[in-house]
C-alpha cells in the first residue's frame, strides 16, 4: 500500500462526505454590441456592499455571484443557477460576458470603479480599488474567473499548508485542462507590451495558449515579484505578508495617499493596501469577524479553507462550471493534501512560476517541457502521472457517494492530456474560426447572448425570486444602516483599519467604530 492509500484509509468516509464548497464567481456586464456596460450596478440587485450573494468585484461593471456553503456538488451548482436567473432578470439587454478576459473596454479611465455608498467601509473599498488603479492600470482588473472555495473537518494549518504546496506544484494540470482564455480582445493589450500574435482584426492570441488570464498579462505584478512569500507555515505565510501589509513601498509613496484636489489615491503606500491585494493561485482563509482584519483572523484561529483562484469561466457552461470540473477539483484537492509535501524553496517557487507561464502561453504545444525538481519532462507525462496518481481518491469518494462521478472525471482528464484539441482552449480558437471569422469579441458576445437565453428560459420558482427581491431590500436597509451608524470620519477610519498593530490584535481590542465591515 502506498503512502497515499495509506493515508486514504486513515480518513474516516464520514469526513470524506463532509467535504464543502462554495464559488464566487466573476462576470462583466457587456452591452449588445460586445462593449463593457458602462451603467451603474442595477437597482433590483440591491446594494453591493451588503448582498449575501450578489456584489461587484473591482468594476462597477462586473458582478460577482456568490453561493453558500454547500455539502453536494449538484446544491452548490443549484444555488449559483438560481443566482445567475435572478440577476440575468435584472440586466434589461445587457449580457454577463462568458469569458475570462474582458470584452470592449473604453479607455483605461473610462472603466467605472466600485461603488458602495457613503459609508466608511464603501468608501473604503472604493478607494482600494482606485489604489488598484494607480498600481496595475484598470485594465487587468477587468479580468474575471471562479474562485473555488473547498474545506474538510479535522484538517490542521500544516496540513492546508502542505496541500497549498502541493496545489502550486501540480497547478499547471489545472490551466491545461481548464484554461478557455487563449484569445483576447486587441483593446485590452492598448499600451502593454506583450508576445501575442494578431489572429484578425481586433483579436490577439496565442495558437497554443489555454489561460492567458493566468499568464503574463493577467494578474502578475512587478512590485510582488519581490515578495518571498512562504507556504511552510502559517507562521511564515503570516510574516510575509504582514511585511507587505507594512513595508512602504517607493512607487507607491510616490502616488501618495491623496492627489493634489483631496481625492484619495489610495489605501496605503505600502506594498500591499490589504491582505486581497496578494494574488496567487490558491490562498488560505478563514471566515473574518465584522471588522477583522483577515491576517489577524488566520494567526488568531488558524485556516479555515482554502480558495482556488485559477479557475477560467468555461464559456460553455452557462454558469462558467460544470459538475465534472468541481468534482476533479475535489479530487486535485485530496489528493494534494494526502500526498507527501515537501518544504519549498525559494528556487523551486522561481520554477513554478515559470510552469506557470509556460503553460498559459503554449500549454498545448506538442512536447512542452516543464521544470520538475531540477529537470525537464514533458507536460503530457507529469499531467497523466498525477492523474494516475489521483486514481485512490477518486475510488473513496466515489464509494462514500456511491457513483462513478468522481473516477469518470478523472477519465476525461486522462482523455485530455492525449487529445488537446478537446480542451476548451482549443474549442475556443475552434469555434471562433468557424463560426465568427477568429472574432473574439464575436465569438463572446454570441456565447453570452445563448447562454442569457438559455439561463432565462429555466424555470424561477416565484417562492425564489420573492426570497431574492426580499434580500435585494434587505441589503439596501442594512447599507443604510451602516451609513447611518458612522461617526468616524474617513481619514480616522482608514488610519485605524490600515494600522499595523491591527495585524495581530485580539479582536477584543478593535476600535468599535471599525465594526461595520471588513473592506
Amino acid at each position: 500500500m502506498s503512502t497515499l492509500q495509506a493515508r486514504l484509509a486513515a480518513v474516516a468516509p464520514p469526513r470524506l462526505q463532509e467535504i464543502r464548497r462554495g464559488i464566487e464567481k466573476e462576470s462583466l456586464r457587456a452591452t449588445a454590441s460586445g462593449a463593457l456596460a458602462l451603467t451603474p450596478h442595477p437597482d433590483p440587485l440591491g446594494s453591493a456592499l451588503t448582498h449575501p450573494h450578489i456584489t461587484t468585484d473591482y468594476s462597477e461593471s462586473q458582478l460577482e455571484l456568490i453561493t453558500g456553503v454547500h455539502a453536494s456538488v449538484e446544491q452548490c451548482l443549484e444555488e449559483l443557477t438560481r443566482v445567475h436567473q435572478f440577476a440575468l432578470r435584472a440586466l434589461g439587454d445587457e449580457t454577463l460576458w462568458v469569458s475570462s478576459m474582458p470584452c470592449n473596454l473604453p479607455a483605461d479611465e473610462n472603466i467605472p470603479i466600485g461603488r458602495y455608498g457613503s459609508s466608511n467601509v464603501g468608501r473604503a473599498k472604493s478607494v482600494y480599488r482606485m489604489g488598484l488603479a494607480h498600481r496595475y492600470g484598470r485594465r487587468m482588473q477587468t479580468i474575471s474567473g471562479i474562485h473555488y472555495n473547498w474545506s474538510m473537518p479535522g484538517i490542521t494549518d500544516a496540513q492546508y499548508f502542505g496541500l497549498i504546496r502541493n496545489f502550486r506544484r501540480h497547478a499547471f494540470l489545472l490551466l491545461y485542462l481548464f484554461g478557455a482564455s487563449p484569445a483576447v480582445c486587441s483593446s485590452f493589450l492598448s499600451g502593454r507590451e506583450h508576445e501575442l500574435q494578431a489572429l484578425s482584426q481586433g483579436t490577439m492570441y496565442m495558437p497554443h495558449g489555454t489561460s492567458l488570464r493566468m499568464g503574463r498579462l493577467g494578474y502578475q505584478s512587478d512590485a510582488q515579484g519581490s515578495l518571498a512569500v512562504s507556504y511552510n507555515s502559517l507562521e511564515g505565510y503570516a510574516a510575509s505578508l504582514h511585511e507587505a501589509l507594512t513595508r512602504p513601498y517607493a512607487a507607491y509613496e510616490a502616488v501618495g495617499i491623496m492627489n493634489p484636489g483631496g481625492e484619495y489615491n489610495q489605501l496605503s503606500t505600502t506594498l500591499l493596501q490589504i491582505e486581497n491585494e496578494f494574488y496567487g493561485t490558491i490562498r488560505p482563509k478563514r471566515v473574518i469577524r465584522p471588522g477583522e482584519r483577515p491576517l489577524h483572523a488566520l494567526r488568531e484561529r488558524g485556516v479555515e479553507y482554502v480558495e482556488v483562484r485559477l479557475m477560467d469561466l468555461d464559456p460553455f457552461v452557462p454558469v462558467g462550471i460544470k459538475a465534472q470540473t468541481i468534482r476533479f477539483l475535489d479530487v486535485f484537492l485530496l489528493h494534494c493534501l494526502l500526498q507527501d509535501s515537501p518544504p519549498d524553496t525559494p528556487q523551486e517557487i522561481a520554477a513554478l512560476g515559470r510552469n506557470q507561464h509556460k503553460t498559459a502561453a503554449y500549454g498545448r504545444e506538442p512536447g512542452l517541457l516543464l521544470e520538475r525538481d531540477g529537470r525537464e519532462v514533458p507536460l503530457s507525462q507529469w499531467g497523466a502521472d498525477i492523474v494516475a496518481d489521483c486514481a485512490p481518491v477518486a475510488a473513496a469518494l466515489d464509494a462514500v457517494h456511491q457513483t462513478s462521478d468522481y473516477s469518470d472525471a478523472l477519465r476525461a482528464a486522462e482523455a485530455l492530456l492525449s487529445t488537446p484539441e478537446l480542451l476548451p482552449s482549443a474549442r475556443v480558437l475552434e469555434a471562433m474560426a468557424r463560426d465568427h471569422d477568429n472574432s473574439f469579441i464575436d465569438f463572446v458576445r454570441a456565447q453570452s447572448e445563448h447562454t442569457k437565453a438559455k439561463l432565462l428560459k429555466l424555470p424561477l420558482p416565484g417562492t425564489l425570486q420573492s426570497r431574492m427581491e426580499a434580500l435585494a431590500r434587505q441589503s439596501v436597509a442594512e447599507q443604510a444602516a451602516v451609513e447611518a451608524a458612522d461617526t468616524m470620519p474617513f481619514e480616522e477610519f482608514r488610519l485605524q483599519y490600515t494600522a499595523p498593530e491591527r495585524l495581530q490584535l485580539t479582536q477584543q481590542a478593535l476600535a468599535p467604530a471599525l465594526a461595520a465591515a471588513a473592506v
